[in-house]
């Protein structure tokens, strides 16, 4: 099962998600599930450093993601990062309604 965790401030605004496991819906490379989710997170990393300018921490390998803001985001580039952040999370969820047994989303405060 594919774990995503994202990770939330006391006002909700979104500073990182960690994405862990494998959906093992089907054989590796026929997975919709995995493949799904690994286009959305990893699109959704680049397209915070393409359109917003801001450069997530990010560590990934097979089967796990983690991605956080760095401390210092410009307050005019913040609106564009939590739109993109929380259409992830919509994105996400289309997925876990259709496939919840194969992904869970949790959100973390931290």
């Amino acid at each position: 099962m594919i774990i995503v965790s994202v990770l939330r401030q006391v006002d909700d605004s979104i500073v990182g998600f960690k994405v862990s496991g494998h959906a093992n819906y089907a054989d590796h490379g026929k997975d919709i599930v995995c493949a799904g989710v690994s286009a959305i997170t990893v699109g959704t990393v680049n397209s915070i450093e393409e359109l917003a300018g801001v450069a997530m921490e990010c560590q990934m390998k097979s089967g796990f993601l983690n991605a956080k803001l760095p401390a210092d985001v410009k307050t005019e580039a913040s609106d564009q990062v939590q739109l993109l952040l929380s259409s992830m999370v919509v994105m996400l969820k289309s997925i876990e309604d259709s496939y919840g047994t194969y992904i869970q989303i949790q959100n973390v405060i931290i």
